[in-house]
């Protein structure tokens, strides 16, 4: 059996029911979470208790249990064909750590001159780079595998040297030269190794090491054809509580200012459709493929929420201004990104060149990619 035998979905007949009704089960989530949020007394308190050294452990474990199957379908063998695409590697790079940060300090700016914490909140949220959830896009939208791998793991060593240094530069040296009021963010780079260790290291490591242990004793078919199919639902069903839990965290204050959170709102629908946007533009203008370009895109577009709330409430606590902003993040981060996941598979067909044997051909693949 070949690899692209492995990976191709089934048709649409043979979807299940959670697999065809996702928005609606997503959007069921976020809508459950915010009215345990809102309406079950102590409920966020209670949550925000449950962590250790800062981390939250129920968001981390819904972290933990999404991006686990997901990591591990990667051909670990495989990723040397990636890290030999210079044109995808400094893309990344260059998308990530100059185009995204700078895009978002100009939003901030533009749109909320007059809501200082917000926009302090929302350049922090632009200098979080994603290591964890946009993993799950990029497999919902039939991206690159091992690609993804990659450019997580790039971003992850990144984020500790660049993440403090960015924001020194963009909260108080930039608006220094431009004579408009100057902000600072207290971090460490062990506060962010953690985040990383915790939300991408874990899981890599428990991905690998299942591919390998797995194909050692079982087989490579075995393991592709009988362990992944059994592990693979867990990643949609995780995506799910992680949905939930970050919404009830924040489900009363969420619903109690509703004005602010719209204001909060625009930058961010401004910047995950730019960024999407010109990691699609620039993956076609290189010849990248569908799989690779799309990687490109959703590893552009996404953020490392939990670092930015977490930078956000050890330096301005936990009911400011700023840690409101992180905390909008993922209510419009979800609901976008999914969409662009469809928008995704719509402009799949409009590739004529691939860079993986297995680019699925049936329109209804949508979420099997977290079952094959």
């Amino acid at each position: 059996m070949t690899d692209a035998t492995l990976s191709a979905p089934p048709v649409g007949g043979k979807l299940s029911t959670l697999d065809r009704l996702l928005p609606v089960w997503i959007g069921a989530a976020m809508v459950a979470g915010l009215l345990i949020g809102r309406w079950v007394a102590g409920v966020n308190t209670a949550l925000e208790k449950v962590q250790i050294d800062g981390i939250s452990l129920p968001i981390a474990l819904g972290l933990l249990i999404m991006m686990y199957p997901v990591l591990a379908k990667v051909r670990y063998d495989r990723l040397d064909t990636v890290t030999g695409d210079r044109a995808l590697m400094l893309s990344s790079l260059l998308l990530n750590w100059l185009v995204g940060p700078a895009l978002m300090f100009t939003l901030a700016w533009l749109l909320l001159p007059d809501l200082p914490e917000y926009r302090t909140g929302l350049i922090i949220v632009g200098l979080a780079r994603c290591i964890a959830m946009v993993i799950i896009w990029n497999d919902l939208a039939c991206g690159d595998r091992e690609a993804a791998a990659v450019l997580v793991a790039l971003n992850s060593l990144f984020q500790v040297i660049m993440f403090a240094v960015l924001g020194w530069f963009y909260l108080s040296v930039l608006p220094g030269w431009l004579h408009l009021p100057q902000a600072t963010i207290t971090t460490s780079p062990w506060q962010i190794a953690k985040s990383v260790l915790i939300f991408l290291g874990i899981p890599l490591a428990a991905g690998y090491l299942s591919r390998r242990i797995g194909e050692a004793t079982k087989g490579r078919q075995w393991y592709e054809t009988r362990f992944l199919p059994t592990v693979g639902p867990c990643a949609l069903y995780g995506l799910l509580f992680t949905i939930v839990i970050l919404f009830a965290l924040q489900g009363d204050q969420i619903t109690n200012r509703p004005w602010d959170v719209a204001r909060i709102a625009l930058p961010l629908l401004a910047y995950f459709a730019i960024m999407w946007s010109a990691g699609y533009l620039l993956g076609a203008v290189l010849g990248l493929g569908y799989e690779r370009t799309t990687t490109l895109a959703f590893t552009a577009a996404g953020n490392n929420f939990e670092l930015a709330i977490a930078v956000a409430i050890a330096t301005y606590g936990a009911t400011s201004g700023q840690a409101l902003a992180g905390v909008v993040g993922p209510l419009i981060e979800v609901p976008v990104l999914v969409a662009l996941v469809y928008v995704s598979l719509a402009l799949r067909r409009r590739y004529t060149h691939h860079t993986s044997q297995h680019l699925p051909t049936d329109s209804t693949v949508r979420t099997e990619r977290l079952h094959d």
